[in-house]
């Protein structure tokens, strides 16, 4: 009682409102609070951010706005990356000085309602027991953040920039261009005329070929789950063969397969019928190819995925729906069906999305070809692979990262779509 008496005007006067204002300067509210440990590291923390960086943090900014003045000696890439990281480590600073800003208001608050300033000791171990799952997934976010985020960022900067085969630094400097690549690919002939023959073809290549894939691996799921079928193990093994196998030597095999000249498709299994089909320099005939070797490569996960979902389904609702008169088409379409696409519909999604980025297949089969004339893209290009000859091969790094981020806008665009509308997804959607 008396202790809660001497600490009485201690707790009437303490202001979280000046906790606060003093915290401006990093660490000072934190000393009014009395927490003297903690004030001192956030002080030494924001000062020696600011010491060590202000001269990184000020070329930075100038050269993300400038992207260099002097030709042959600035470097707009380099420029543009430390201005990008600049701008990460800003984002960092602003964290950590929001986070002392609302920790001293916090703690003053609490000392108002009569709590009392821990020691020393007990401030590290109630720091460690709040801090360790964020020490653990620190270094995760620092890989994340300078591995994924910092090349993403530089990938969407140069898509408003005039980087190109001609314009390339260091000799040249790179400058900003607002719009005007976006503007370009549907207002220039030549990328319009590319840009919608590529994605028109990438969304028949993506709808026909996934589509092919699951109703051949749904077909065999069905039969070989049926009763009647006897060595379903050594069946089940045989059929997903083309899964176990590494899908580039599969890809290259079957490329050879159907050359032209000298394939096995050809010479052994067309040419008795007097039949010579031009695989892979006829664009209509290289896009059925291709097709055939997507459903052959992809059926075998999805059959393996049906057939794990389908020995789920229990035997009483086929017994239920025979007594009720049921046909075998109305229990596959009533039972089976609802059954499998409810418990894959995610995966099967993430299937759809995949091939729409089916790079292996496409560059690897044919290299996108035969050419088409007009355009900077081959007739079975995909937007990927398109993406990596405009990046590799001719050098237009920044219509490559235009095309790059209307992709990326489209497929999480759909995905998100389908996600939203699959009840696997929603809490609670069984029992809607």
């Amino acid at each position: 009682m008396d202790e809660q008496t001497e600490q009485s005007p201690r707790i009437k006067t303490h202001s979280p409102r000046r906790a606060m204002l003093m915290s401006i300067i990093p660490g000072l509210g934190q000393i009014y609070n009395r927490r003297y440990f903690k004030g001192i590291i956030l002080f030494v923390l924001m000062a020696s951010f600011f010491i060590a960086f202000s001269d990184f943090l000020n070329i930075g900014y100038w050269g993300l706005s400038t992207l260099g003045t002097l030709p042959g000696v600035d470097d707009s890439r380099m420029l543009l990356i430390q201005g990008i990281v600049s701008v990460i480590l800003t984002v960092f600073a602003i964290l950590v000085y929001w986070f002392n800003l609302n920790d001293a208001k916090k703690d003053a608050e609490r000392i108002v309602q009569g709590w009392k300033v821990t020691t020393l000791r007990e401030g590290f171990k109630n720091a460690w027991d709040k801090g360790f799952p964020y020490v653990l997934v620190t270094p995760g976010m620092f890989m994340i953040v300078f591995v994924l985020i910092l090349p993403l960022l530089f990938m969407v900067s140069l898509a408003f920039t005039n980087y190109n085969i001609y314009n390339s630094p260091p000799r040249f400097l790179l400058s900003w261009v607002g719009f005007e690549n976006f503007i370009n690919v549907f207002s220039v002939p030549i990328w319009r005329n590319t840009f919608f023959s590529v994605l028109s073809w990438t969304v028949v290549w993506t709808l026909v070929a996934t589509t092919l894939q699951l109703s051949l691996a749904l077909f065999l799921a069905v039969i070989v789950n049926d009763k009647r079928v006897k060595f379903k193990k050594f069946i089940r093994t045989i059929l997903i063969l083309p899964w176990a196998i590494p899908g580039f030597v599969s890809i290259l095999t079957f490329a050879a397969m159907f050359n032209d000249q000298f394939g096995a498709v050809n010479n052994q299994l067309l040419a008795p019928f007097g039949i010579a089909i031009p695989w892979l320099t006829d664009p209509s005939w290289t896009k059925v190819a291709i097709i055939l070797v997507e459903v052959w490569l992809g059926y075998a996960f999805v059959f393996a995925l049906f057939t794990g979902v389908l020995q789920s389904i229990s035997g009483d609702w086929y017994e239920a729906a025979e007594v009720d008169g049921a046909s075998k088409w109305q229990k596959f379409r009533h039972i089976t069906l609802p059954h499998v696409l409810f418990a894959t519909a995610p995966l099967l999604i993430m299937q759809y999305t995949g091939n729409f980025n089916n790079f292996n297949l496409i560059y690897l089969f044919n290299q996108g070809g035969p050419p088409v004339r007009g355009q900077s893209a081959g007739s079975t290009d995909i937007v990927i692979s398109w993406v990596y000859k405009l990046t590799f091969d001719t050098m237009n790094y920044n219509m490559a990262a235009v095309i790059s981020i209307i992709l990326g806008v489209f497929v999480a665009g759909v995905a998100f779509f389908q996600f939203r509308r699959t009840r696997s997804f929603k809490e609670g959607g069984a029992n809607e």
